[in-house]
């Protein structure tokens, strides 16, 4: 039976699926994880769904501005490659509550092994991944990065004149 898997979280999938073969290797050409991911083939779709390659290059990268969307599963390192997101690593400001890796309950039971062992090696036992709350922490901070608060409140009432 086919399994119903987010693109982003296929990314995720084949990325981490890397790590852990290859833990000596710091990160990863966008080829081989197109590679990773056809050869792993977790929604039994073929050829490769054209999503997968456009969330590597971008869609699932903190550190490049989201377009549009905002995930922060990678990330992109200088030599242009890339590796998984960890906590803690600088991000595009519209990316800050992104999501970071798949929920167990959206990627097939055979799999869900990678993000115990994601949580294990990449997320400090005091974060927070799953908390809504805590996950909106920065949302909107480039928004208000230009205004100080004091002119926005006068402009605000002035408005109600």
């Amino acid at each position: 039976m086919e399994h119903k898997v987010r693109v982003a979280d296929e990314v995720w999938i084949a990325t981490a699926s890397l790590h852990r073969r290859r833990p000596d290797q710091a990160d990863f050409t966008i080829a081989e994880i197109v590679a990773q991911a056809e050869s792993a083939n977790i929604t039994g779709v073929r050829p490769l769904r054209p999503g997968v390659k456009v969330h590597i290059y971008l869609h699932c990268v903190a550190n490049r501005p989201p377009n549009p969307g905002r995930y922060r599963m990678l990330f992109e390192t200088t030599t242009g490659r890339r590796r998984l997101f960890r906590p803690g690593d600088p991000c595009h400001p519209l990316r800050v509550a992104g999501k970071v890796s798949p929920k167990p309950d959206e990627i097939p039971p055979d799999l869900q092994h990678l993000i115990d062992w994601y949580r294990g090696e990449y997320v400090p036992a005091a974060a927070h991944p799953e908390d809504p709350i805590l996950s909106l922490r920065g949302t909107g901070r480039a928004l208000w990065r230009d205004e100080d608060a004091d002119a926005y409140v006068r402009r605000l009432r002035s408005e109600w004149r």
